[in-house]
């Protein structure tokens, strides 16, 4: 009976990973609103009734198809604080990765722009969460870090919060200001070169900007590039506006 009941919440919990991939994708798509249980159901392979059993509402669907992905997206950021960094080495860490995520990761910034909206009209229950549990842990790793290296004098002495704007900020605008830039430019942001080159750019940005040793913060940048491909890029995105 033990094998049975083993074998019987593995299921659950492989139909119930199934409905939330599906729940992830249309919800990122549509929005709280426009997606459809239908389509969920049919992408998960299940029984309309069956998501209702999992989930008891498409709200609470929705608010666990935020948190998986939020969940994933954080616990990846979290591996830019391994104790055998310096600070310095955190820090470009943490950018090249938030670069990178908002590159590959479309689901996590079409989900997290709609609770924005959401929040801001007071609707998301999501977005308070999300900050207490996620966000505000990784905003005190790198408090800790900018700290750490002033202390032992890699990092220049800066206010925290503007080096924590400048390493994010950077990147966010560079594909907010895409479609603007490229009427304003003669480039294409969203080619493959013009990524891989803006990416080499930031890391290499920060290495001059933040240390106060240059060339030991070029040396860092270049290792950690080197050391970190650029994920893969789904044809469709490419051309596309990014947010």
């Amino acid at each position: 009976m033990k094998i049975q009941d083993q074998g019987r919440r593995q299921r659950g919990d492989q139909t119930r990973e199934r409905i939330l991939r599906a729940a992830v994708r249309e919800f990122s798509a549509h929005g709280l609103s426009g997606a459809r249980t239908d389509a969920i159901a049919e992408a998960a392979k299940v029984n309309k009734a069956l998501l209702y059993y999992y989930f008891n509402s498409k709200k609470s669907l929705y608010t666990a198809a935020v948190n998986t992905v939020s969940d994933k997206v954080v616990e990846h950021a979290l591996t830019a604080f391994h104790p055998r960094f310096s600070a310095g080495e955190r820090l470009l860490r943490s950018a090249l990765i938030h670069f990178d995520r908002i590159l590959a990761q479309r689901e996590f910034q079409s989900l997290m722009q709609q609770e924005m909206v959401r929040f801001h009209s007071g609707q998301s229950q999501s977005m308070p969460l999300f900050a207490k549990r996620a966000f505000k842990p990784l905003l005190e790793k790198l408090r800790e870090a900018v700290d750490e290296g002033i202390a032992s004098h890699e990092i220049c002495e800066v206010d925290w919060l503007q080096i924590v704007y400048s390493i994010f900020g950077a990147n966010v605008f560079y594909f907010l200001s895409a479609p603007l830039m490229q009427l304003a430019l003669p480039f294409k942001p969203f080619t493959l070169s013009s990524l891989k080159e803006r990416r080499k750019a930031a890391m290499q940005f920060l290495g001059n900007a933040l240390f106060r040793d240059r060339a030991h913060g070029t040396k860092l940048a270049n290792r950690i590039l080197a050391d970190t491909p650029m994920p893969p890029i789904k044809k469709f995105q490419l051309g596309r506006k990014h947010a």
